[in-house]
């Protein structure tokens, strides 16, 4: 079954892959609900959707690793519901873990993993109780692969991929769609990639509500990212650690 959602709320959606999900969804006539910490940043996206598609956009300024903050983003969840949740808000860092400040790697716990879970509860049951709705969750191709330098990230985004997959599962036959969008990297502005290796940020927005509207467990947007996942779960596992660190090394010499 195919939805088009008439209600959608978008986390992380003052820029990058975010803004793109508002701009595609107001464009088809949702109304929406945009939060991010920059305010300024939202009202003037949420002027230019009012002032171009004719839908309603409600702005909600909040940093979703304060527990207070990401609260009143559950009670808005709760009390109004929306038809979609676009779980995109996330954070990742690069460097050696042990190098690395514990708050910055609990920061990105608490907004890729934390957020998402909570904001996911917050909907899901009045969802199946409507027996309509939708949860698109950002994930990401680092959560299928050993990620040295981004160990964390990594992690939650493999903790995100099967989250996704197993409430799919869960809910299947409820009218409910649950889809982990897992792209590989992404320019997070309006430039042309400059290599195969890039996606743009209105494409993978473009995949992610195409799958989620259709129903599908997991997306891979780009062919070339189609193409390799195969062989990130054939390939060995030493083999695949082997050549990631390469690469990491390859990148830290870099820097």
């Amino acid at each position: 079954m195919r939805h088009a959602y008439r209600t959608a709320l978008v986390t992380g959606a003052s820029s990058g892959i975010g803004e793109s999900f508002a701009r595609l969804l107001a464009g088809r006539g949702t109304d929406l609900v945009i939060v991010a910490r920059r305010a300024e940043r939202l009202d003037g996206l949420a002027r230019e959707l009012v002032e171009r598609y004719r839908v309603a956009v409600e702005v909600l300024a909040a940093d979703l690793t304060d527990p207070a903050q990401r609260a009143e983003v559950e009670g808005r969840l709760i009390t109004d519901p929306v038809e979609l949740l676009v779980n995109n808000a996330g954070h990742g860092a690069f460097g050696a873990f042990a190098e690395a400040p514990l708050h910055d790697q609990l920061a990105q716990v608490e907004l890729n993993v934390t957020a998402l879970v909570r904001l996911t509860h917050a909907v899901l049951p009045g969802m199946v109780e409507r027996g309509r709705g939708g949860v698109l969750n950002v994930s990401s191709m680092s959560g299928f692969a050993p990620s040295p330098g981004s160990a964390t990230y990594g992690a939650t985004k493999a903790y995100v991929a099967s989250f996704s997959e197993s409430l799919h599962s869960e809910v299947a036959g409820k009218g409910v769609h649950v889809t982990a969008l897992c792209p590989g990297f992404t320019r997070t502005d309006d430039g042309v990639p400059s290599n195969l290796l890039w996606l743009r940020r209105e494409d993978v927005a473009k995949a992610g509500l195409e799958a989620v509207a259709t129903g599908r467990a997991l997306c891979i947007p780009g062919m070339q990212y189609k193409a390799a996942f195969p062989a990130l779960r054939l390939v060995p596992r030493p083999l695949l650690r082997a050549a990631v660190n390469r690469m990491w090394q390859q990148a830290a010499d870099t820097r």
